[in-house]
């Protein structure tokens, strides 16, 4: 994996696309979050980088799993399940609606009937789905999964897997310190549990190009004061956490390296003063 595999990823490039395959992350996550046994922090709803798409990892549904997975290299949504079958159709900027319907098609032609909330879906307007950008942007998640998966073998204590969040379509890992947070319910872990959050986004209606993010909960006092990597920020406004923006990175032969350097260096500093 080259250390320069940052390719330009402008989200006014490519925005109505992304927003395209974002409800159809979003519909194949309701899904899973429907038939998959619940997990702390939500874990069961969110998808997982496979190595050609996002995928819902193997969900259970009586006497055998299926699986739903958005190929990002073949441009496909493909069904397949733990008895051999499998369905797939054609990913082309179909409508919210047309894509729900079409993946409930397929489920109920071999015995699933996941109740989601198909309201949710059912904006008729075609979408725009460009292979190209598509596949630039899988180039890019690809990447930013392994090194996500590089930096969090470094913890000590408990991490969440690195996971895509449907809604917001952003991937991130958080790290646990093992404190709990005053004043909050000990028996509900998502507002309980001290954390903090390394994560990347495509771009937002706060900062509209692709940004890497470190936020911690609570807000340890005196973490915006810890000195940033070159090129990276403290964000302030709307939320507190500090920010490289992806486009420094991009043709960048030590991409790799300054990421990582920005994920330790807050990683480090927050687990300082957390303890």
């Amino acid at each position: 994996m080259s250390d320069s595999n940052f390719p330009p990823l402008l989200l006014s490039e490519w925005q109505t696309t992304r927003d395209t395959i974002t409800v159809y992350a979003q519909v194949i996550g309701k899904i899973r979050r429907a038939l998959t046994p619940h997990q702390k922090h939500w874990w069961h709803v969110s998808l997982r980088v496979a190595s050609s798409g996002l995928t819902t990892t193997p969900i259970p549904a009586g006497d055998k799993t299926f699986e739903l997975l958005l190929d990002f290299t073949h441009h496909r949504l493909l069904l397949t399940t733990s008895h051999g079958e499998r369905r797939d159709f054609p990913l082309t900027g179909q409508s919210a609606k047309a894509f729900k319907d079409e993946t409930l098609a397929a489920l109920a032609e071999l015995g699933f009937e996941p109740q989601i909330d198909e309201d949710l879906f059912n904006n008729d307007s075609a979408g725009t789905y460009d292979k190209v950008a598509v596949f630039i942007y899988w180039q890019a998640l690809a990447q930013i999964d392994a090194i996500l998966k590089e930096f969090s073998y470094g913890f000590r204590g408990e991490s969440s897997p690195v996971q895509l969040w449907p809604h917001h379509f952003d991937l991130a890992v958080n790290w646990f310190s093992g404190r709990l947070v005053p004043d909050q319910d000990p028996g509900d872990p998502e507002w309980s549990d001290e954390q903090m959050n390394f994560g990347f986004s495509s771009g937002d209606g706060g900062i509209p190009n692709p940004y890497f993010y470190i936020t911690a909960y609570p807000v340890p006092e005196g973490l915006t004061n810890t000195e940033l990597p070159k090129d990276a920020y403290w964000q302030t406004e709307g939320w507190t956490g500090a920010v490289l923006p992806y486009e420094v990175l991009v043709n960048d032969s030590n991409g790799k390296a300054r990421l990582l350097s920005f994920l330790r260096t807050v990683q480090k500093a927050g687990s300082e003063q957390m303890r």
